[in-house]
């Protein structure tokens, strides 16, 4: 029994995210499925982020056990033959058996984009939310840096039965805003952090937004923080516009 460790791209449009949910289209589903395929095993994917319904990854990790004769570096080339082509294996390692991708310190990056442009631009709608109205850039980048730190992140987390008892504090590494270099009207919301709750980037890219439409000011991020109450915060963005983009380990895989 070995365990192997992949990295997984996908487009999340078609999806209700990535834990398996019975009856229901996940990335985990059709990794289980891909993986029984191609071995005959039943196997228990463990991912390392489980994105929302709608959102994207550019490098998901998750793991599994297998007795599989196949060398641990080929399950890329040979899971990508029996997945969907909005699923893409792109990587694949043995790790230790007790390597576990949320229980080992990381660092997960996200970007949420935002086209803001007076018209939608289809090349882009689906990977973006699309705001027509003029956007003040450096009031979103102000407001940005106050997310930085160790925080309570209540105001920024959807609440559910399964997160109402969770330890809401997280660490903020950088939080900062940028217009893509080719495209001036697409703008990158770039957030890095140790854990993320649920809708929280969601929330805080939807908070920059309302904050570069006027309604909010930096110092309102700072309140909203401290207030500790979802109320306080801004709606929560659309999910096809948030991409996981690499989740970074601390120590040795």
């Amino acid at each position: 029994m070995k365990r192997v460790m992949i990295k997984v791209a996908y487009d999340g449009t078609g999806y209700h995210g990535f834990q398996a949910q019975r009856g229901l289209a996940t990335i985990q589903g059709e990794l289980t499925r891909a993986v029984f395929l191609l071995t005959g095993e039943e196997v228990d994917i463990i991912g390392g982020s489980r994105t929302d319904a709608g959102v994207h990854s550019m490098g998901n990790i998750a793991v599994f056990d297998t007795d599989s004769r196949i060398e641990p570096a080929n399950f890329s080339k040979a899971l990508n033959t029996k997945l969907p082509g909005d699923i893409v294996v792109w990587c694949a390692k043995e790790v230790a058996g007790d390597f576990h991708p949320r229980r080992r310190a990381s660092r997960k990056i996200y970007e949420y984009t935002v086209l803001n442009s007076e018209y939608d631009i289809p090349v882009y709608s689906r990977y973006s939310h699309h705001v027509r109205r003029k956007l003040d850039i450096s009031a979103m980048e102000e407001a940005a840096k106050r997310f930085e730190g160790r925080h309570d992140f209540t105001s920024f987390c959807t609440l559910t039965n399964d997160t109402r008892d969770m330890d809401r504090v997280r660490t903020i590494f950088h939080a900062g805003t940028a217009m893509d270099e080719r495209e001036e009207s697409l703008l990158r919301f770039r957030v890095e952090g140790d854990g993320f709750l649920y809708n929280m980037v969601r929330i805080m890219a939807g908070t920059l937004i309302e904050t570069g439409l006027g309604r909010f000011t930096p110092d309102d991020i700072t309140r909203m923080i401290e207030g500790k109450d979802r109320r306080l915060a801004g709606h929560t963005a659309p999910a096809k516009g948030l991409c996981h983009m690499e989740t970074i380990f601390l120590e040795s895989e």
